[in-house]
């Protein structure tokens, strides 16, 4: 197949840097013009520095209210259409930029859109406008058929989207020692609620009880990883300042290969420490989607719903493990799909 004209990416989100950055690499070794722009959110901007193209930071998050979003929305559709002009992408793609999907969908740029999440309300308005709808085969088909996902516009694909994130990955084990962090102790990766998100519209008390209950065991040593300024603040005023990780952005994949436990109130680390066999704990107060559903069935990822929980926590270090690299199956054949619905554009 001949390469198309421009790829568009767009980055909304952290764990986006990380799912996009093999698939880069991948869209250039088969010679395609790759162009990235980005939101300036948590640490989107930072990680995305890392990428091997330049990067377009071109709008911010809207803050936790609706009225902020909606605004800001607007906004940075505005801005990506002004960019378009310059770039003339044959096709957009991102893990659900909603942003993106309207700006290229008003503009007649077909979109590629992916997801894991079935209650994210705003689903619905990412999948409207795609021409393609990526979702893992968990994700359930009467989710996908009312957030307007059409059947012959989705490809539900075998496993998990962390499986392209770490599509290739080999793991540094020395990556924390590099660090200078106490490996001595057993190391847990903590990541706060990602309560600025659509999705997240409830409180998660547990957490705080879990933090102490980390705190308080002198036998680990705890990076705990704010989402944002905001709740770097807000974790400090708290009471746990000493626990935030105050160096800078970590490498997450290495991290996590290296940890000994991940407990997180989100999902993208659960399901990277999951394939990377990192022990991985769940502290999300939400519904929990099908793929977490099934990494639990699995024993893959472990819930924490109540303060016995939290209390019964034991995190011991790990010891070496055997890691496969993650077969590139997978990325392959998302590119693959990608780059016909670019040529059927050009």
């Amino acid at each position: 197949m001949n390469a198309p004209g421009v790829v568009w990416i767009d980055l909304a989100n952290s764990p986006h840097v990380l799912f996009f950055e093999p698939v880069i690499a991948e869209l250039q070794r088969r010679g395609v013009d790759v162009r990235v722009t980005a939101r300036d959110f948590a640490q989107t901007a930072a990680l995305s520095r890392r990428l091997p193209v330049q990067v377009e930071i071109l709008g911010s998050h809207g803050g936790a209210g609706l009225a902020g979003k909606a605004r800001t929305l607007a906004t940075r559709v505005a801005q990506l259409r002004r960019w378009t002009h310059g770039a003339r992408p044959c096709v957009a793609v991102s893990h659900n930029s909603y942003a993106q999907a309207l700006a290229a969908r008003s503009l007649g740029i077909p979109v590629m859109t992916a997801m894991d999440y079935e209650f994210q309300p705003a689903n619905h308005l990412a999948f409207r406008c795609a021409d393609l709808v990526a979702v893992p085969d968990t994700y359930p088909l009467d989710a996908l058929e009312r957030q307007g996902a059409r059947p012959q516009r989705t490809w539900r694909y075998p496993g998990l989207k962390e499986e392209i994130t770490l599509a290739g990955f080999e793991p540094r084990p020395a990556y924390l020692e590099g660090l200078a962090v106490d490996s001595s102790k057993a190391v847990v990766i903590v990541r706060p609620p990602a309560d600025m998100a659509l999705y997240h519209r409830f409180e998660n008390p547990l957490f705080a009880r879990l933090l102490q209950r980390l705190a308080d065991d002198e036998s680990l040593m705890v990076l705990l990883l704010p989402r944002t300024l905001e709740q770097t603040g807000s974790l400090a005023a708290a009471g746990f300042g000493e626990l935030l990780w105050r160096g800078e952005v970590l490498d997450g994949p290495n991290a996590i290969a290296a940890a000994d436990a991940v407990v997180s109130a989100g999902g993208s680390m659960n399901r990277e420490a999951a394939v990377l066999g990192t022990p991985a704990y769940s502290v999300y107060a939400g519904r929990l989607g099908g793929v977490d559903r099934t990494l639990v069935a699995d024993g893959r990822l472990r819930l924490l719903r109540s303060a016995a929980d939290v209390a019964g926590l034991k995190i011991a270090k790990k010891g070496p493990t055997a890691r496969e690299v993650v077969d590139p199956g997978l990325l392959q054949e998302f590119v693959d799909r990608l780059m016909r619905l670019a040529g059927r554009a050009s």
